[in-house]
């Protein structure tokens, strides 16, 4: 028995040598490390893969290879069989595989000719440009801890000091706009790089997730795309919700999280809702995402804001009397985001007019920015004030339904976020309900037809952009 373990380890060593004189190092690492030899009995050699996938994609991909490896090994009756792990185990009971029989190398027809391997030149080249897309000013140091977000703090120092090894994997942070969620990941993907320079650490967005994904379709480079985010030990995708709807991207995803997931390597997410509430979404993928932790981040409590404040006025060196922290604290009944805003108008309007900010200022400047803030115009703020003002809910402005009364609140909401935000088309689509290009472009122009040609429809526009409390947008007069 032992002799057999000795042969089979010997002889897929061999194989390896025959491997890696036809791939890149990389993709050496990623594909061919973590196969195991299992046995060796006659002329057919057992490996052992960590997942479906993972013998897919080599069977897919390094085919050809494998039976160069094989018949060089094992001579034209040799075979390859695969020991597929389907349950890792645990410290009481070993892991659970299957195996997948494999056919003689005579039986492959000699095809064995030498593929060119798809460069990953072009793909690194566009994703070096940021590296680890970590802002190196979002640190624990500088976020404040409160009741509104400890647990969620507490658990990404956790996963921080231990990236993989605790029961955080993964970690989804969810919450509102403006309220931390992307501080506190890149956070920890700046604190696992300051503590391991080595670990490959990657903060992407879910919208650059998805165009690189749909540009590695586009050219043909799918295998580099995959290839390139299981190579990183830390993988932190910020705004999860936008995967909704688009099948293909969460197929490769859920491919590219089994994976690292099983090789212990952390991944850490955001969204704007808990992960049962997620609209859109695989169940297979939806299960993996509550194998960890969801924390929440809420709005800042009274004490929290002060803290804010303080913090920021600290760095900026500038002093601030504790009445005056009070009231912007009291004034300021938004999110993170808008109270460091206000901070900085009211800096702006000290160091330009050379005052100290005393009470009296902050009373003349406050009134006008919180007037500002009730009033901002962003995607949640649309999308809230369309759902009061016709009677619909959220769920209804994403949905697939096509009642008319549901349709108009729809379009109009998608008007509006054209006309008031800056998002792409792309993006608008995206937070209702996953909708292509044209199906934003279409609810754009019937909008503007309908204010032509239909005068109750115009009336009601323009109250509802009363109640918003916005101007008319210069692109329609």
């Amino acid at each position: 028995m032992v002799t057999l373990v000795r042969d089979c380890v010997a002889v897929w060593n061999n194989c390896l040598s025959v491997v890696r004189q036809h791939i890149t190092e990389k993709n050496f690492d990623t594909w061919f490390k973590p196969i195991r030899p299992v046995s060796l009995d006659d002329d057919v050699l057992t490996i052992q893969v960590p997942s479906q996938f993972f013998y897919e994609w080599l069977e897919e991909h390094y085919v050809h290879v494998l039976k160069k490896a094989i018949l060089s090994e094992l001579g034209p009756n040799g075979r390859l069989e695969y020991s597929v792990i389907i349950d890792k185990g645990n410290d009481k009971s070993g892991s659970l595989a299957f195996n997948i029989p494999g056919k003689k190398v005579a039986n492959f027809k000699n095809e064995l000719v030498n593929k060119a391997e798809p460069q990953l030149d072009a793909f690194l080249n566009e994703t070096a440009k940021y590296r680890t897309n970590l802002n190196p000013n979002y640190t624990f140091d500088n976020f404040i801890e409160g009741d509104c977000n400890r647990l969620a703090r507490s658990a990404g120092l956790a996963v921080g000091n231990k990236p993989g090894t605790t029961s955080f994997n993964p970690l989804t942070v969810y919450g509102g706009v403006g309220l931390g969620k992307t501080h506190l990941v890149q956070a920890i993907g700046n604190k696992i790089v300051a503590d391991n320079p080595n670990k490959k650490v990657l903060y992407v967005t879910s919208e650059k997730f998805v165009n690189h994904f749909m540009e590695s379709v586009r050219t043909g480079s799918i295998q580099d795309f995959a290839t390139f985010y299981l190579n990183v030990d830390v993988l932190i995708i910020d705004d999860i919700q936008f995967f909704s709807g688009k099948e293909k991207t969460q197929e490769i995803f859920f491919n590219i999280f089994n994976t690292l997931h099983q090789s212990q390597r952390q991944i850490i997410m955001t969204s704007d809702c808990p992960v049962k509430e997620l609209k859109g979404m695989e169940e297979r993928l939806l299960s993996r995402f509550k194998w960890g932790l969801s924390a929440d981040m809420q709005q800042p409590d009274f004490e929290t804001k002060m803290a804010i404040i303080q913090q920021k006025m600290d760095a900026e060196g500038m002093e601030m009397s504790p009445i005056v922290v009070e009231y912007i604290a009291h004034s300021v009944d938004t999110n993170v985001r808008e109270l460091e805003g206000v901070l900085l108008r009211l800096i702006a309007e000290s160091s330009l007019n050379k005052k100290e900010i005393d009470l009296d200022l902050a009373k003349q400047v406050i009134q006008s920015i919180v007037c500002d803030i009730t009033t901002e115009v962003n995607i949640d703020y649309i999308q809230k004030s369309v759902c009061e003002f016709f009677k619909v809910t959220l769920d209804d402005l994403k949905g697939k339904s096509r009642k008319k009364e549901l349709v108009i609140p729809r379009q109009v909401g998608i008007y509006l976020a054209k006309n008031y935000t800056t998002l792409s088309l792309k993006t608008i689509g995206l937070y209702f309900g996953g909708r292509d290009h044209s199906t934003v472009i279409h609810s754009i122009e019937t909008c503007e037809d309908m204010m032509v040609t239909d005068k109750k429809f115009k009336a009601q526009m323009i109250e509802l952009q009363k109640r918003m409390k916005l101007k008319n947008p210069s692109s329609n007069a």
